[in-house]
C-alpha cells in the first residue's frame, strides 16, 4: 500500500488470496451438505438428540426408509426425511443403499415398467422400498417383506 492506495503486487495478491480463502471457508461452513442414506434395520428409533438415555424417541421408521443426513455428532446422524421432519439416528442403523419412499396417498405398484402393466399391489404414502433397478422413468422396487413391482419415479422421493 502506497499513500493509502492498494497497488498490485505480491503482498497485495497474497493478502487478497488469504481474504478470498477465508470468505470461501465462511460461506461453505454455513452450507448444509446432505448425504442420502437408508435404514438397514427392521425398525429404528428416531430421537430428539444424539443419545439414547437423555433423548426421547420421536417416532419409529422401518427398513429402507431413506434419510438425508445433514451432519454427524460422534456415531449419531442428524437428518431430514421426505416430509421435512428432522431427528437423530444412530449411524449403525444406516447404510448406503438405493431406496425410495412413496410421496402420494395411494400409489399403484405394477408388474412391469409402464401403465399398461397390471397393478400387483398398492402402497400408501410413506412406504419405503429398496431399488432393484431403474428403467427410464420407472423403478423396480422391493419391500421389506420381499414384495416386488414397478413404480414411476414421480411418485417417490
Amino acid at each position: 500500500m502506497i499513500n493509502g492506495v492498494c497497488r498490485p503486487g505480491r503482498k497485495t495478491t497474497y493478502i487478497g488470496s488469504i481474504f478470498l480463502a477465508l470468505c470461501l471457508h465462511a460461506v461453505l461452513a454455513g452450507t448444509v451438505w446432505a448425504e442420502r442414506m437408508s435404514v438397514n434395520a427392521d425398525k429404528a428409533n428416531i430421537r430428539s438428540g444424539p443419545g439414547t438415555e437423555q433423548y426421547d424417541v420421536l417416532w419409529e421408521v422401518e427398513r429402507y426408509h431413506p434419510l438425508d443426513v445433514i451432519r454427524t455428532q460422534g456415531e449419531w446422524m442428524f437428518f431430514r426425511d421426505f416430509e421435512g421432519d428432522e431427528g437423530w439416528i444412530h449411524g449403525s442403523l444406516l447404510g448406503k443403499m438405493a431406496t425410495v419412499i412413496t410421496r402420494s396417498d395411494m400409489v399403484n405398484i405394477r408388474s412391469g415398467p409402464g401403465t399398461q402393466n397390471d397393478i400387483v399391489f398398492k402402497a400408501e404414502r410413506g412406504v419405503p422400498f429398496q431399488v432393484v433397478k431403474r428403467q427410464g422413468d420407472w423403478i423396480h422396487i422391493r419391500s421389506g417383506a420381499g414384495d416386488e413391482g414397478w413404480i414411476h419415479k414421480n411418485l417417490v422421493w
